[in-house]
């Protein structure tokens, strides 16, 4: 019985199903009906042209093989539609397409089947289907495919197919599931035995590079390339047309590229610069691969002596160690003085100014604790020594210190040390203030002998004299001083004024100090971090041993010291912007047992990946700064401190029954503790004799020892741990700005993750955050930047609107901006009260006007090189502002900062090396790299006669023709030459 109903149900089903599907067929039937009615009469011929074609390649006649074959080949490519459309031939033999590929599997003429699978690689752009990849197929299977006469969307379709190709190998490879060397594809396709070779694809992508460079389409040559890992091969293709725009592209990818991708690319664009003899392009990329050999190959590539000049000018920003004998002295900034005097004197800047020009305290209607005549701070007269130095840096001159020499002791103790090394600061670059200083090292107080070392190593900051190190020779005498304020002035002097050299005296000199355990901490930290600055991103294996020692050996009381700090930041900064070689030292880290360990991790990596813009970094340092899940073991620990609670409870009754019995005994339990008292109100209620009073209160004053000091055991893990974790948030909040420095929009969604953080982060990340803001905009004073700034300068957490006020300053460091120059002066009258928010609020109004507004901390040039000397004194003293109040006490760290400053000029010299005057256009920088024909690269520009300042993120360009430079970016010190073709143009 069920199998009759079941045959009915079957029945019953096909009855119904059958008028369905002659209904589908009937509307398919009017629906062609419908199209063959709305083609014309041109398109019906073509239609049935290409229909007695397809069908002539079904019958038995092979001599109709060939001319119907050529006949289709013909129709496709003299068919001309718009962009938006598909070809009408490729759109009528679209039906076809199947029934083609089952005569080409019928077909055995070799030539007959090479000339179909040409015809059919066409075709399947239209019709093929996701992952079966028929294009590539076939014209791999077509043995004389000429590709360039099929136009540049089959060729561009050939190159998407390659693409997913080999990344399908790729993938496969590393799963382990295909050999590797070629890769078998989808079951479809093994099921007709077809596989792709590596070598096949490489060879025709070869093929289809060269068009795409002549059509135009730099960009897609690089992404095929960089689609099947061969980015090396794309320099033989290059040609004096298109170097410029494929180079751009490249070097405009590598922020968006992973390891070692991003490198390869650099490697690469410097091969093409280097053949194309654009020497200036090719040092900056050398640059930033951090390859002194590749250096060395531009400096060998001419032998034009001007060039080499040029060269050495760029090289000189950097501060780098590289060493070419006859343009020793530039590279050795021994020309920085003079031609900053020289900007100074043609922009009429050579007054000295004062700290009361920018503080305009007459303008402040508030008046200050300060502001009496009869009051004077040592604190104030500091800030004053500190605003004073960024003023008047490298213009020789002041009107407060030179001269009177009695203004140092306004300031007490340790700020006199600041107040005498703010003297090597006016004199920065010009060793003239060598002999300023020598003075005070004379005096008998200790401080100001310190001030002028410090001093000293300032003045030389950065100038190598080839042969002869002043700096060094007055220093090197005071490092193993048994003064520690001396000692440790000396060589934070000596890390300022060797910055980026790598010089080896330096490292034998201060290495015994790095690694002696037995000095202090403090003494071993600074020298650490003098020897970073110096051999900064170079991996340094003796003083990372040094390093790891200091961790390794000194006592937990030493590792819980604010210089634990500058240890880890030194380790970071030997490997900054290395990348992977870090990887060894984060393994030997982790094995250090104690819990720091991870807070060293982060700093060192974010320092290893800094201004690489790495996405997954980034996401790791956010998923540090998270609110971590509360852990079983933590429920444990709050049932402990529950149970503590409940005896303390227990205690607190107890001391409310003696009260309220107005015990004579009360005294002696509260002189007894906690646990006495509770021992007392046992006592009341069992009545017994005072003797067993007395052993009971020993034998409860003995517990109550030993369970304190369980409390205090307990107290100092929890309390080392909070430590830790202060310094692991702090460091990935700093991290997250030093990676994404690297690119535009990574900058973009950093701010935005910093208001998220300020938000909902704890008081130590809150207080990070505006350094971060800072460090990511420095010297680029964005109004949506400083107005946040300026909101959380007045947070109630005092940490935070210090750090806030500071970030300000670096933001605007060098600009003058009026906005954020009064907003510091409201700023300075609101704190006029609070000694230590007022002193960082004049640090941050010397940083706006650093130089008067000729210098700059930033760390990119036009060329967008990094200049890691620049990042590792930022961060110098942005990781001291972690704890900003350790800042303010050991205040001559913020000298560390002098290393990052430089000029912010443009200067024309001829080729004789004199400074000439010549009209040029600055204005805002356009990226216009992938855009067609040759825009502009600057847009609302001013002309300006030279010298003139360049401020972040502006370009400037020669007028006339009349001179040719010899650096595609005009910035810095660049040479001209007379341009012979020259015409003035006469004046209507």
């Amino acid at each position: 019985m069920v199998d009759k109903v079941d045959k009915t149900k079957e029945e019953s089903k096909e009855v119904t199903q059958q008028p369905a599907k002659e209904q589908k067929n009937k509307k398919k039937q009017t629906s062609k009906e419908d199209e063959e009615e709305q083609l014309s009469e041109e398109d019906l011929k073509l239609k049935s042209d290409l229909e007695v074609l397809v069908e002539r390649l079904k019958e038995d006649d092979a001599n109709l093989y060939g001319p119907s074959l050529d006949k289709l080949k013909e129709f496709i490519k003299s068919s001309t539609s718009s962009m938006t459309a598909v070809p009408k031939p490729l759109k009528f033999l679209r039906p076809y397409y199947t029934e083609m590929c089952a005569i080409y599997d019928k077909w055995s003429s070799r030539e007959l089947k090479s000339s179909l699978a040409e015809v059919l690689s066409v075709l399947a752009m239209t019709y093929s289907e996701n992952n079966k990849h028929d294009s590539l197929k076939f014209a791999i299977l077509c043995e004389n495919l000429n590709i360039v006469s099929w136009g540049h969307e089959y060729i561009r379709h050939l190159a998407l197919e390659i693409g997913e190709v080999y990344n399908d190998q790729v993938e496969r490879e590393g799963s382990g599931k295909a050999p590797p060397g070629e890769l078998q594809e989808n079951s479809t396709v093994k099921s007709e035995g077809f596989e792709f070779s590596k070598e096949v694809i490489l060879q025709l992508s070869l093929e289809i590079v060269p068009y795409f460079l002549k059509h135009n389409g730099e960009a897609d040559a690089v992404d095929l390339l960089l689609e099947i890992e061969s980015i090396e091969k794309l320099p033989q293709f290059v040609d004096e047309n298109t170097y410029e725009r494929v180079c751009q592209y490249m070097v405009a990818c590598v922020p968006l590229l992973p390891q070692p991708e991003d490198v390869s690319f650099l490697q690469t664009a410097y091969s093409i610069y280097l053949s194309e003899s654009q020497l200036t392009e090719a040092l900056s990329l050398a640059i930033r691969l951090g390859d002194e050999s590749l250096v060395r190959a531009v400096f060998e590539a001419t032998s034009d002596p001007v060039v080499h000049k040029q060269l050495a000018y760029i090289l000189s920003f950097q501060k780098t160690a590289f060493e070419y004998e006859p343009v020793k002295e530039i590279i050795g900034n021994t020309k920085l003085s003079e031609h900053f005097l020289y900007l100074a004197k043609e922009l009429n800047l050579t007054v000295p100014k004062v700290p009361e020009d920018v503080y305009k305290s007459h303008l402040d209607s508030s008046k200050s604790v300060f502001s009496g005549t009869g009051l004077d701070s040592a604190q104030q007269n500091l800030a004053a020594a500190f605003v004073n130095s960024y003023l008047n840096m490298g213009y020789c001159n002041d009107k407060m210190l030179l001269d009177n020499d009695n203004w140092i002791y306004k300031t007490k103790g340790d700020g006199m040390t600041s107040a005498v090394a703010s003297i090597g600061s006016i004199f920065q670059w010009n060793l003239d203030g060598l002999q300023q200083l020598d003075k005070y090292l004379y005096v008998e107080e200790t401080e100001v002998k310190a001030g002028a070392l410090l001093g000293i190593g300032i003045s030389a900051c950065g100038v190598h004299d080839g042969e002869v190190e002043p700096a060094l020779l007055l220093l090197q005498d005071y490092v193993s001083n048994p003064n520690s304020k001396i000692s440790s002035a000396a060589i934070l002097g000596l890390g300022i004024a060797f910055a980026g050299s790598k010089n080896e005296e330096v490292l034998g000199l201060l290495l015994p100090v790095a690694a002696d355990t037995s000095l202090s901490i403090e003494i071993s930290a600074i020298a650490s971090l003098a020897l970073s600055h110096v051999f900064v991103g170079t991996c340094n294996g003796d003083i990372t041993a040094a390093i790891m020692d200091n961790f390794l050996e000194r006592s937990g009381v030493e590792l819980k010291t604010e210089w634990v700090r500058f240890l880890t930041l030194a380790l970071g900064i030997i490997y900054m912007g290395q990348g992977e070689q870090v990887d060894d030292v984060l393994e030997t880290v982790s094995a250090i047992e104690h819990p720091m360990t991870s807070a060293i991790e982060v700093l060192v990596s974010a320092c290893a990946y800094a201004g690489t813009g790495d996405v997954l970094l980034i996401q790791d340092l956010l998923h540090r700064l998270a609110p971590k899940p509360v852990r079983e073991d933590d429920d444990e620990e709050e049932d402990e401190a529950g149970d503590e609670a409940g005896d303390v409870e227990g205690s607190l009754n107890a001391i409310s029954d003696v009260l309220s019995k107005q015990n004579s005994e009360e005294n002696a339990g509260n002189e007894g503790g906690d646990e006495q008292i509770d021992v007392d109100s046992q006592e009341e209620g069992n009545s017994g004799t005072t003797n067993e009073k007395k052993e009971q209160q020993a034998n409860g004053s003995e517990n109550g020892e030993e369970s304190k000091e369980d409390n205090e055991e307990g107290k100092e893990d929890s309390e080392e741990k909070e430590a830790v974790m202060v310094d692991e948030l702090s460091y990935a909040v700093l991290g997250i700005a030093m990676i994404a420095l690297g690119e535009d929009i990574g900058k973009e969604m950093s701010l935005r993750h910093f208001g998220h953080l300020m938000h909902y982060g704890n008081e130590h990340v809150r207080s990070m955050v505006p350094l971060a803001m800072g460090l990511v905009s420095v010297a680029d004073p964005q109004m949506k930047v400083f107005d946040t700034l300026s909101r959380f300068s007045h947070d109630a957490d005092l940490n935070v609107s210090m750090n806030s006020i500071y970030a300000m300053g670096l933001c605007g460091a060098g600009t003058n901006n009026a906005r954020l120059a009064q907003l510091l002066r409201q700023l300075a009258s609101y704190y006029s009260r609070e000694q230590d928010a007022l002193f960082i609020t004049r640090m941050a109004q010397g940083l706006v006007h650093l130089g008067k507004g000729t210098m700059t901390l930033d760390m990119f040039n036009d060329a967008h090189v990094m200049n890691k000397v620049t990042l590792a004194s930022l961060m110098t003293v942005l990781v001291g502002l972690v704890s900003p109040s350790f800042m303010l006490k050991n205040h001559q760290l913020f000298f560390m900062l002098h290393s990052a400053v430089r000029p912010k000029f443009i200067l024309t010299l001829n080729e004789e090396g004199e400074p000439i005057k010549v009209n040029v256009r600055v204005g805002q920088a356009v990226d216009t790299v992938g855009q067609a024909g040759k825009p502009k690269t600057i847009t609302g520009w001013i002309t300006q006669s030279t010298p003139v300042l360049l401020n972040h993120g502006e370009r400037a360009e020669l007028e006339t023709d009349e001179y040719i430079s010899y650096t595609n970016n005009i910035e810095g010190v660049v040479i001209l030459r007379k341009n012979p073709d020259y015409e003035k143009e006469e004046a209507s």
